[in-house]
Order: structure tokens, then sequence, then C-alpha cells
């Protein structure tokens, strides 16, 4: 490496440099330098090429398993947006170019596809605004925090609450107390839904704000979302949407009109950008009318001419939350997707989101006990406690799914049900593929059944080379030792 370094040295010997600086200088450092030839292996190119498409193959993704992991809507995601990432207008645009140089022409297709996506999350959310910056759900979920705690300072109230349920999803509260907010949490009651006359007992005027996901992290649509809202209304609180479920209600039901002041959305969720691996993603964040002027700047406005460029002029703003304009590869797959599906193709992935998840809630509801066993929206939540009491955890049941080349659904949350297991099929799966995942599910079962006690039948002893997890955790040790 040294020798390489040093030669492009010398051929760049005669150009120009700053003063001050010399190639000299520029000496890879001594200590640095290998001592030794590096021990590699001499191999073709034949078995190098073999050697990573077998370690391909062992990747678990939705391209090639079953996903449902319920609460993350993990579904296919089509090749079509990945194909307009790559146009090379987008692809090879310099993300400093729009602060450069404001409105350039050599901007204007990303600043307008990142207007239009506003605009149609927008339209799709019933919000009046929209920030793209936020690179993540929880992300946005602290910027709609902030945003909160600056329309309250504007008011001269100091609030010192936030209300979540305690079906949440645990970002929520985090995102409320990193805003400076204490936490106020509300039970579920027995049909999966907050309690709504605790949750009145707490309501004053320290309240800052109701933070709430709907459809909730059981599956369940809340009948009274709107009376919560006015009811916060009414003592000045705002009610924050956490955007997580909308896949399961999309073009069916608008935040904006149920009374939601503030909504986040998944776009790496609802409108299948990839996901897995941790992301990436984004968490753009819409407001109503009086809320407007507090979003991040800089903000994308259209020009009399048509061109687009960025306004920074925005006195009340909370500032910047991310360079640039956030995941802009994201949020192109996202416009893409939208465009080509539209208000019908919208509605129907909604619509086949629900039939999926309740014909496996009525598929297995003989065999394991459903938490809230009502009609659910794009997921439900089975309780394992009926199969641990016979010898076999929802872990356990997890591991086997694994073996059989599904991907197990969530495993211990939410954390209101015990032994929980979050199923969520998504629309684009095949009433096949939804099948043989209920032939697995019911066989478990009945192995479960069978004899309890012959740990060789239970799913917990699959596969029998399975890892300690709890040492992996505490005794994590990634170094490599060369022979």
């Amino acid at each position: 490496m040294q020798l390489i370094f040093e030669k492009s040295v010398k051929e760049r010997r005669g150009v120009r440099l700053p003063k001050g600086c010399s190639y000299e200088k520029a000496k890879f450092p001594e200590k640095y330098s290998r001592k030794k030839a590096l021990n590699l292996p001499e191999v073709s190119e034949l078995d190098v090429v073999r050697h990573y498409s077998n370690l391909s193959k062992m990747n678990f993704s939705v391209d090639t398993n079953f996903y449902p992991l319920g609460s993350c809507t993990m579904k296919y995601n089509p090749k079509f947006t990945e194909k307009v990432a790559k146009l090379e207008g987008f692809l090879n645009l310099h993300p400093l170019l729009p602060q450069l140089i404001g409105g350039g022409m050599l901007t204007q297709g990303s600043l307008e596809v990142v207007y239009r996506t506003e605009h149609l999350l927008c339209e799709i959310t019933g919000m009046e605004a929209f920030t793209m910056q936020p690179l993540a759900g929880a992300h946005g979920e602290l910027t709609g925090a902030m945003i909160i705690a600056a329309y309250h300072k504007q008011q001269g109230r100091k609030r010192k609450f936030v209300i979540v349920p305690d079906s949440s999803h645990g970002t929520n509260p985090a995102s409320a107390a990193i805003a400076g907010y204490e936490v106020i949490v509300v039970p579920t009651d027995e049909t999966g839904c907050m309690d709504l006359t605790l949750f009145k007992e707490k309501l004053n005027e320290d309240i800052a704000a109701v933070m709430l996901t709907c459809p909730n992290t059981v599956g369940v649509f809340n009948p009274q979302i709107k009376e919560i809202c006015d009811a916060a209304h009414k003592v000045g609180a705002l009610v924050y949407y956490d955007g997580a479920n909308l896949n399961a209600i999309m073009g069916k039901a608008r935040p904006g009109d149920i009374g939601f002041d503030i909504v986040h959305v998944n776009l790496h969720k609802t409108f299948a950008t990839p996901h897995g691996g941790g992301g990436p993603g984004a968490g753009p964040v819409g407001v109503n009318a009086k809320l407007k002027e507090f979003l991040p700047i800089p903000q994308i406005v259209k020009r009399s001419d048509g061109t687009f460029a960025l306004r920074y002029n925005r006195p009340k703003s909370i500032g910047f939350m991310a360079p640039f304009n956030g995941n802009f590869s994201v949020i192109l797959k996202s416009y893409a997707y939208i465009m080509l599906l539209g208000k019908t193709g919208l509605i129907k992935v909604s619509e086949m989101a629900v039939l999926n998840a309740n014909y496996c809630r009525v598929l297995l509801e003989k065999h394991f006990k459903i938490a809230y066993d009502r009609i659910c929206m794009h997921e439900f939540v089975i309780s394992a406690q009926p199969q641990k009491e016979k010898g076999a955890s929802a872990l356990d049941i997890a591991k086997y799914l694994i073996e059989k080349g599904i991907h197990p659904p969530t495993v211990y949350f939410p954390l209101i049900v015990k032994e929980a297991l979050m199923i969520e099929p998504t629309e684009t799966e095949s009433k096949e593929t939804l099948d043989s995942f209920v032939e697995v599910m019911i066989e478990i079962a009945k192995l479960i059944e069978k004899d309890p006690q012959q740990l060789s039948d239970v799913p917990r002893n699959t596969p029998v080379t399975r890892l300690d997890e709890t040492k992996a955790a505490r005794d994590l040790n990634l170094r490599w030792k060369s022979e």
C-alpha cells in the first residue's frame, strides 16, 4: 500500500499545491505501514464469486422468505422503484448542489420530487404541510415533539407532560423524554384500546400532547379516537399520530380528518422502500395549519416561473433536523410507488393488508390464544402463554419458524401481552403463502400439545445446535484470529 501511495505522489509532482502544503508532508505514516506481506489466499475469480454468491444465499429477506414481522410492515419492495432511483439524473446528483446553488437547473428534478411528495402526503394524511428531513420514524417523532414544544412556547404555556398508551411503540415515550417532557402512561382496556375513562382523568392543562398509533399496536382501530382528540384539544393539548400503522387505513381514513394535529409517516414501511437490516428509512412529518410555521428549514417552494427553490427565512422554525432534504433515494422510491398505484391502488393496499391479517387470525384462533379476539386491522397479536405453560415459549416458536424458512413475527411486543407474537402478513403476500404459514403454525401448536414433556417434540429444542443468546449478548467477541 505504501509503494502505491508513494508512486502516486511522485506522479503528481509538478501539480501546484496550496501554500504551506507539500507532498513530503503527505507521506504515509511509518507506524501504520505493514511490516510483512498480508497473508491473503491465492484464489481464482471463480472461487471468489462462488464464495460471495453462497454468502448472499444465506441472507433472510422479503425477496426470499415470508416476513410477517408485526408493527414493521416488512412488505415486498417493487423492483421498478430501484430502477427509478438509479436514473442517472438522480443517482449522480451531488447532495451539496441544492445548498450551493439554490434552485439551479441541476437540482430542479430532485427538488420537484421532494415538493411533489410533500403534497401527496398532505393529501393522504389530511395535513397542511410536510417536512421530508427526518431520517427515520423515531427521528420524525423527535421532530414532532420539538414542534409541539415550540408551539406551546409561542402560546406562552409551560406544559410538562405527554400522554402515551401502555401499548405504544417504545420510541414514543423516548422521543417525548428527549424533547424535555415527562411521560404519563395510560393502560389498555379489555377491548385493546386505551382506557378512555383513565385517559380523561389524566387530562389537564399541563398536558402538552397525546401520542397515539392508529390503529394501535395490537392491531385494533379505536372507535373512540375522535373523542380522544376532541378531549385533548379542550385542554389545549396537541394530538400526535404515530404513522407506523398507516398501511392499515391509507385511503380509508385521514389522520387530519380524525383530529390529529401532527403526524409522521414511515415511508420505508407504508410506501415500500427497503426496510430490512434497519434501514434506510425516512420519517417525514406533517402538520396542520397552526403548526406549519414551526417546520424545519429549508422549505422547498415553487416560484412564480415554475422553478423550485429553498426558503430559509422562517423565524419560528425549529431549525435543521437533517442535512439536505432527508434520505432522498427513499423519498424518490416512495414518490414512484405512490404515482404508480394512485388513489385506487393505495386503497387496495389497505384493503388487502386488513384482509390478509384477518384471514390468518381466523385460521389460527382455534389453535392459539388471540390477545384481543376481534376483527383486526393489518396485524394481530397471539399470546403464547398457554404454550409457555406447557414448555414452549414465544421465542421457541420463533426459532421453529426460522427452521421452516419463515421469518418469525415480532416477539415479546407489545409488552402488555404475555409471550406476544405480533403477526402482520402485509398486502403483498399470496393466499398460498399465507396458507403455508398457517400450516406451520398449526404444526407448532400440535407439537406442543402432543407431549410437552418430550423436549424432542417441543420447538425449543430445534435446532439442536442453537446458540446461547444470553452468552452471545454478554460475551460478544467479533475479533478474528489468524492461524
